[in-house]
């Protein structure tokens, strides 16, 4: 497959993108909210560079790029090759003391870490640092290697500690690599900390071009949790967790630290930190954000696409439930399906449907077909894979979220645009979406909590059994999207953060003013 590709002899672009495991191979919210980014601003030139797991991951492009975008490039972060230096494994043993020290210094909760980032760029980059050599093949760091087990984990066997570190510290040597041979661009914009986010840290420190770095959900708090569930972590059992994995492990410890210290670096390294609600901007302060760099700006939605559907919603009385989302644990669908056996009880006639692509997680998948066969949902259980979400919408009565963790998820928003009212648990900005001020009559559904079969099969029974409650929450819905959550006042303030951005950069350069015009009103986010 072709990509298009930036030239030494083009324009730089405007914006270069620095993507982990989103557009344009996934699908997903973040996926099509980028598609939608990209689409809204068509006076910047965008470059796309994806991070994946492995190639084999993928089966290729998820979304017709824009016009707009002039470059795609694709990394992988598991089994990469690089380009090895000569020089012999082991040849620098003043960058092991540094890199000990540096791993020690970050290991310290809340240590600090203002000069890391330099650090980390000088151990993995080119000169007197690390290569990957020596990473890799020599004494000094089976030496440091065999050190750290002996003297902080002693739970399981030293391959799954070898094996660990490994995988944890390879990418690293690959990003540096990157960092120096991204495509030409006015500004950087990663849509996450983790590898994207240090990408573009790494970037700034060698280039100065300005970095900016937008969270849809956290990406330390969901590493945090996928961490706790992943079964490739070999670590002894809590007695006392009645078979739940150890949060304690030690491999699960550094795993967890080694995102955080990536987030921390990268915060430190942008010039524009955003988030879509308060409550993740306050998480990022926690995890040290700068204050005076960061800003909230909340998704938008195209409401002209889904008003044609409002005739449509308000015209439904067929007891349809809807999960519009991935089939992925995070999604938590276990807990959809076992909502919708106790509603069976109560409405014979419901239909629930699971709409979203099943590729990224097929063991989950199947855990989630097997599940839906145990409790016997029959007919009523659809598993319906990616579908249009306004031919899903219009024959839609309710539509429901389960999620263990979002931000602010555009479902929520697309499903109150149709006039559809939502029942999600009490994660990211759902809550201020579904209920705004809390009173009873700027209700535009129901909040539940976590993992709540009961209270989910409950809310929505609610909604569907009671045409007065559906209706005024349709309407409030309605009323809500139209004022705040509009695609044309989130576009105008990431141009203008855009604009900013650039501006900066032209004026740290001293060079002229580029032809991009300024786009978009200055709005206090």
């Amino acid at each position: 497959m072709t990509f298009p590709r930036l030239s030494a002899t083009d324009d730089p672009a405007d914006v270069v993108l620095l993507l982990e495991g989103t557009y344009p191979m996934v699908r997903g919210g973040v996926a099509g909210w980028l598609d939608q980014l990209i689409r809204g601003l068509p006076q910047y030139r965008f470059a796309v560079v994806f991070l994946g797991s492995r190639p084999q991951d993928y089966e290729g492009l998820k979304y017709e790029l824009a016009d707009n975008v002039v470059h795609l490039e694709c990394h992988y972060l598991m089994g990469s090759t690089l380009t090895r230096s000569g020089r012999r494994p082991g040849s620098c043993p003043r960058a092991f003391e540094r890199s000990r020290a540096l791993h020690d210094r970050l290991g310290q909760p809340g240590g600090d870490i203002d000069d890391a980032l330099a650090e980390v760029a000088a151990l993995v980059g080119q000169g007197s640092g690390l290569s990957r050599n020596d990473f890799e093949g020599s004494q000094l760091a089976w030496d440091e290697i065999v050190e750290r087990y002996t003297t902080c984990y002693d739970e399981t066997s030293f391959l799954d500690y070898f094996w660990s570190v490994r995988n944890m510290h390879s990418p690293l040597f690959m990003l540096a690599d990157l960092a120096r041979r991204l495509p030409r661009g006015r500004c950087l914009h990663a849509i996450s900390t983790g590898y994207a986010g240090f990408l573009g840290a790494l970037a700034r420190h060698q280039t100065g071009t300005p970095l900016m770095v937008t969270e849809h959900g956290i990406y330390t708090k969901e590493r945090h949790i996928d961490l706790l569930e992943a079964d490739w972590i070999h670590a002894p059992m809590d007695p006392l967790s009645h078979g739940l994995k150890a949060e304690s492990g030690y491999l699960r410890r550094l795993w967890i630290r080694f995102f955080h210290s990536l987030g921390r670096m990268t915060y430190q390294a942008a010039s524009d930190i955003t988030t879509l609600y308060d409550g993740n901007r306050r998480r990022q302060l926690n995890d040290g954000a700068p204050a005076t760099r960061s800003r909230v700006i909340p998704n938008g939605i195209r409401i002209e696409r889904f008003r044609p559907l409002r005739e449509a919603t308000q015209a439904n009385t067929r007891p349809v439930m809807v999960l519009l989302g991935r089939v992925t644990p995070i999604k938590d669908i276990k807990t959809f399906l076992r909502a919708t056996r106790q509603l069976q009880l109560q409405l014979p006639e419901l239909e629930a449907w699971v709409v979203g692509p099943d590729d990224e997680d097929p063991l989950y998948a199947q855990e989630c077909r097997d599940l839906a066969e145990q409790l016997k949902l029959g007919e009523n259980l659809r598993f319906l894979g990616f579908q249009k979400t306004e031919d899903i919408l219009a024959q839609a009565r309710l539509v429901v979220l389960t999620s263990i963790s979002e931000a602010q998820p555009l479902v929520v928003l697309e499903a109150l645009a149709a006039g559809v009212p939502v029942v999600t648990t009490d994660v990211g900005a759902c809550r201020e979406m579904v209920l705004g001020d809390g009173s009873p009559e700027q209700a535009a559904g129901q909040v539940v909590p976590i993992a709540n079969p009961q209270a989910t099969a409950a809310a929505a029974a609610t909604l569907l059994k009671d045409t007065a409650a559906w209706q005024a929450a349709r309407e409030v819905g309605i009323e809500r999207v139209e004022q705040h959550y509009t695609e044309k006042l989130m576009l105008e303030r990431y141009a203008e953060r855009y604009q900013v951005a650039m501006e900066d950069a032209m004026a740290d350069s001293e060079e002229p003013a580029c032809a991009t015009a300024r786009h978009g009103q200055n709005i206090d986010a």
